[in-house]
């Protein structure tokens, strides 16, 4: 079977195209559905570019995504040397997401789905990630760690759902960077851009002492964020240096609360997904942790770390085998849609 699914979440407008066989009532334990075969057959995008200093605007970035959506699917029937007639469903992001840029993706896919006859199935944008990462890394029954923009969260499946065991307070660890970013003039998604400069400033060796927070397996971020800035507006810290002490205790912060997890789920894998999963430095903690404890660690290559279509057709498969199809009449957004909400 072959999926064509649609994201567009926030900045990303994405057409992916994966080819997969689901065998009917197959399970793995408590891993939910897993593919007998995966094969991503294209993956196209095009991403909005916020100004220089300044976040995503929904109503911006919506534009961007009604712009190219056209050419992006028409990418990916390209790249994968395929017609609509080869494709057997359609799937989208529903959420959670940004409002305007959700709505532009569900228009998109009904619009197909109905032209084309197809199947239509809502997905969860942050199961995307996670169907994906294993597919791509084989791991079967992992705690999850996802950080991007939108999710900072310590997930393991259980009894065929998503049960959370630790999350952020506040802060995304995405939005810690980006925020951090725009206030050092750079613009949104800043991630790349910080991870560079923190490279410089750990050449430096300059760290400035950031706040702490960690509650059981939860994170907060908005005090160190506010800490950050007022280093580089009162006392004129380095960029670089601010960058290297913010991702080592962030990174320290999220590990640690990693470790308590994997220790009270007592799983010997440990899958790493998001935007933020690309950053070097925070795979790096994560893998010496693992080394430690014995645990498998797999992190979701760079390629795929951020939004994308792919994500989405392959969570597409879980979602449509477990019969969530709607008619183009029926589909929907969800702003909020927590990972935990979504039985599998």
């Amino acid at each position: 079977m072959i999926c064509l699914g649609i994201e567009s979440t926030a900045h990303t407008f994405g057409a992916g195209l994966v080819q997969a066989e689901i065998n009917k009532g197959e399970r793995r334990g408590n891993t939910g559905i897993v593919p007998s075969s995966f094969k991503i057959l294209a993956d196209a995008k095009d991403v909005y570019k916020a100004p220089q200093g300044s976040g995503i605007h929904p109503r911006e970035a919506s534009r961007h995504h009604v712009e190219t959506c056209y050419l992006v699917v028409e990418n990916a029937l390209k790249q994968a040397n395929i017609q609509f007639d080869d494709i057997d469903f359609i799937a989208y992001s529903a959420g959670p997401g940004l409002g305007p840029c959700l709505r532009v993706g569900a228009v998109v896919a009904r619009t197909l789905a109905a032209y084309f006859d197809k199947p239509l199935v809502p997905t969860n944008h942050a199961i995307g990630h996670i169907e994906l990462g294993k597919s791509l890394s084989g791991l079967s029954n992992p705690l999850v760690v996802i950080v991007s923009g939108g999710h900072t969260a310590l997930a393991a499946m259980q009894e065929n759902s998503w049960r959370i065991f630790g999350e952020t307070l506040d802060l995304t660890l995405g939005q810690l960077l980006d925020q951090l970013g725009r206030f050092i003039g750079l613009s949104s998604p800043a991630g790349p851009q910080i991870e560079k400069l923190a490279l410089q400033g750990a050449l430096n060796q300059n760290f400035h002492p950031l706040p702490y927070i960690i509650k059981g397996n939860d994170v907060s971020y908005s005090g160190l964020l506010s800490a950050a800035k007022e280093l580089v507006s009162s006392r004129g810290a380095k960029s670089e240096d601010i960058c290297f002490s913010v991702q080592e205790v962030a990174f320290s912060i999220l590990a640690e609360a990693t470790e308590r997890a994997l220790a009270f789920t007592e799983l010997d894998e440990l899958l790493v997904t998001g935007g933020v999963a690309a950053n070097q430095r925070l795979s790096a903690m994560l893998a010496t942790m693992c080394k430690d404890r014995g645990v498998k660690i797999g992190v979701i290559p760079k390629q795929f770390a951020g939004d994308c279509g792919t994500q989405i057709a392959t969570a597409g498969f879980a979602f449509y085998h477990n019969g969530n199809v709607v008619k183009p009449s029926e589909s929907f957004v969800r702003q909020s849609w927590r990972i935990d909400q979504v039985k599998l």
